[in-house]
């Protein structure tokens, strides 16, 4: 538990003394209330209140204005039955009771009240229940102000939770938004932690660590969705480009096939893999590198090395320098699926590049 500011603690303790003196103020003012009465009613008003304040310490500013927002709507609806003829329902079902009018008029009050109160109540806490995306679909303003302060929502799926490094990109603010995680992207992760697969269960259990280490930080917006509306007999591919058409979001992953799908249907979407190779620093022809040569080649003669970017560097008769660190010299690359293959050859600095 965080410990309370210390402006929190002098509002308390000022709180405090006020409630002693008012109370005091009341017993001399009355010679029917002793004064330890004051006192002791102060102090039992003050520390309600402050009970009431320890109770609601993670009840934010925000959380109070989503919550009246549920009240008004609430009382709204209670004020809109009362007009629509509900006392006179109330008249009429106690019209053998007219001898006793006080009767029916205390009724009717209780009824009124208790409409008010009961409708208040289920409006406030189906409004603290509520995400902003909830609010979207009655007021398209809170989806406006939403987007413009943060940014297009993310919806992420399983893959990129799993790979992890969507935290620090938000960290860094390269990617700003909130993030969203369809509720069967989480059923998804939860199967594979449960997986009697090693493999699996280690990629799921990775991916809840990151989704808790996303809630935990209070600068990246996350919210779980229900997918209300998304078909649950399509294709997990199919699911999240419907996601992120109903939720207007950019669809963020590592999954090629999933981008090609989010590509032909026109849905905005960032693939992280994409990301890291348009950062990668550029090699051209001729370009000299210092490189640690680690294992063998595909050919007896080559030895492979590796940038800190994880580009495979493959170097031309070196066989007999791995295990060593060397200047080798591009002369060729290559894109495959799998990302780019550079290839070169040993640096001879009596040999200028080109001949």
């Amino acid at each position: 538990m965080k410990n309370n500011p210390s402006s929190v603690t002098v509002a308390r303790m000022t709180y405090l003394v006020l409630c002693e003196l008012a109370g005091l103020a009341i017993a001399l003012s009355t010679p029917s209330i002793p004064t330890w009465a004051g006192v002791l009613g102060g102090l039992f008003v003050a520390g309600f209140f402050i009970m009431v304040e320890l109770l609601m310490k993670d009840f934010t500013l925000r959380g109070f204005s989503t919550a009246t927002f549920g009240l008004l709507v609430g009382l709204l609806c209670a004020f809109l039955l009362t007009r629509v003829g509900i006392s006179d329902l109330v008249y009429v079902a106690l019209s053998p009771l007219e001898e006793r009018e006080e009767l029916q008029g205390a009724l009717v009050l209780a009824m009124n009240v208790s409409l008010y109160a009961s409708l208040g109540f289920l409006g406030t806490v189906l409004a603290l229940r509520s995400s902003q995306e909830d609010f979207s679909f009655i007021i398209p303003y809170v989806r406006f102000r939403q987007d413009s302060a943060s940014g297009q929502p993310l919806l992420l799926d399983a893959e990129i939770i799993m790979d992890g490094r969507i935290t620090q990109l938000m960290r860094s603010g390269f990617l700003n938004g909130r993030l969203i995680v369809p509720r069967f992207v989480l059923d998804e992760l939860q199967n594979l932690a449960a997986s009697p697969n090693a493999a699996k269960r280690q990629r799921g259990q990775r991916g809840l660590e990151v989704l808790e280490e996303l809630q935990t930080n209070p600068g990246i917006p996350i919210s779980i969705h229900d997918a209300v509306g998304v078909a649950e007999d399509q294709a997990l591919q199919g699911r999240l480009v419907q996601s992120a058409k109903l939720l207007s979001a950019r669809l963020v992953t590592t999954d090629e096939n999933l981008t090609k799908v989010a590509h032909l249907q026109g849905v905005d979407m960032i693939n992280i893999n994409d990301l890291a190779d348009a950062l990668r620093p550029p090699l051209v022809v001729g370009d000299r590198v210092h490189l640690a040569l680690v294992r063998a080649g595909k050919d007896e003669h080559q030895a492979v090395g590796y940038l800190n970017d994880g580009t495979m560097i493959v170097v031309n008769h070196a066989i007999s320098k791995i295990g060593t660190t060397q200047d080798v010299v591009v002369i060729s690359m290559l894109q495959t699926s799998a990302g780019q293959m550079v290839f070169a050859e040993m640096d001879d600095p009596k040999k200028g590049v080109g001949e």
